[in-house]
């Protein structure tokens, strides 16, 4: 793999579902906030354009439906830019952002001066324009939406749904309403964690909600990442009509993750990598450190759902080898680990 088709595997990976950004013309006043209406825990950065200087620093952690101030004190700055991304956990995002400039970040927190030229260890990413409004407190804000185009409570619910479907548990559809199914299945999420009803008002049960995800489980297919290098993983499975494969989902040192597997497929399939913080596949003793199988599916590099697995070069995709998962337990973890 090349460094630049492995970035550009990283930029689809990391990135949420189309952004709108609900701002209009407003005079500069306070801090400036980022106030997150989807249903997706999601990391913003900003970037700073000012006399011809651009700054980027990063990341935010912002929850559904609450708010993080990103910059204190008045807006001065020319132009203030804004890219999220999702968390690793939701496995491969849907739409890539879009925006106007090219600027540079890095995979954990980051702050770069000089955010037109990325040096080693930081890639380009697109960033886009934002004009925030005044909110009633007197703080600039911004808001990252979703075409379901939720309210607060739309969006925390939603979140909620979200990370139900990803831990196994029936809460689709993700619509943000609530209702018996979904009642359902966060009462048995809760009872199965031994957490009580109220920690579902904490501002710290989407954390709580993540780390259960993240944990072993006992049903469906989980991925454990026991190497010291982050890991890149693709799922396949087989209905009895179409083989699917789909990826990529990032899996950090030390985590867990459950690719989101619907209906009862035949067979399931698995293919991982590790890769380096250029997202390059890491090489042992020359040889790329993955642990796949026989079974040939098609993947690219960047987003990819595929649902017709023949002739997968003279299409532009490369044909990986995948190994077959014995689900007959009701439930399989694959640990991956240094040879």
């Amino acid at each position: 793999m090349t460094q630049a088709t492995a970035q550009t595997r990283a930029f689809v990976t990391g990135f949420i579902p189309a952004i709108a950004l609900l701002a209009t013309v407003a005079p500069a006043h306070a801090d400036l906030k980022i106030c997150n209406r989807m249903s997706y825990v999601v990391e913003a950065a900003i970037g700073i354009d000012d006399k011809a200087a651009t700054a980027t620093r990063g990341w935010f952690r912002i929850d559904p439906a609450m708010c993080r101030v990103v910059l204190q004190g008045p807006l001065t700055a020319d132009r203030i830019l804004l890219n999220a991304r999702a968390l690793g956990v939701y496995g491969s995002s849907p739409i890539p952002q879009n925006g106007s400039d090219t600027l540079c970040i890095a995979p954990n927190d980051f702050v770069i001066a000089a955010a037109r030229q990325c040096r080693q260890g930081q890639t380009a990413a697109p960033f886009t324009q934002i004009t925030p409004t005044q909110a009633d407190d007197g703080n600039q804000v911004a808001y990252l939406a979703e075409d379901s185009e939720y309210d607060d409570e739309q969006a925390r619910l939603a979140g909620i749904q979200r990370l139900l479907v990803i831990a196994g548990y029936d809460a689709a559809p993700i619509d943000g309403v609530d209702g018996p199914k979904t009642q359902a299945a966060l009462a048995a999420f809760l009872k199965s964690r031994g957490l009580s009803p109220e920690i579902v008002q904490s501002p710290n049960f989407f954390a709580t909600m993540i780390d259960a995800v993240q944990a072993p489980s006992s049903t469906g297919l989980t991925w454990c990442n026991d190497t010291p290098h982050k890991v890149m993983a693709a799922v396949g499975t087989d209905d009895g009509k179409t083989v699917t494969s789909r990826g990529w989902y990032g899996i950090d040192p030390g985590k867990c993750l459950h690719p989101d597997v619907t209906g009862q497929p035949r067979q399931i399939f698995s293919f991982a990598e590790a890769v380096d913080a250029d997202n390059r596949t890491i090489r042992l003793k020359d040889k790329p450190l993955n642990w796949g199988g026989a079974t040939q599916l098609c993947t690219r590099e960047s987003k990819f759902e595929i649902n017709e697995q023949g002739d997968c070069g003279t299409r532009g995709l490369a044909a990986t080898g995948f190994a077959a998962v014995d689900m007959s337990g009701g439930g399989k973890t694959l640990r991956f680990a240094m040879p």
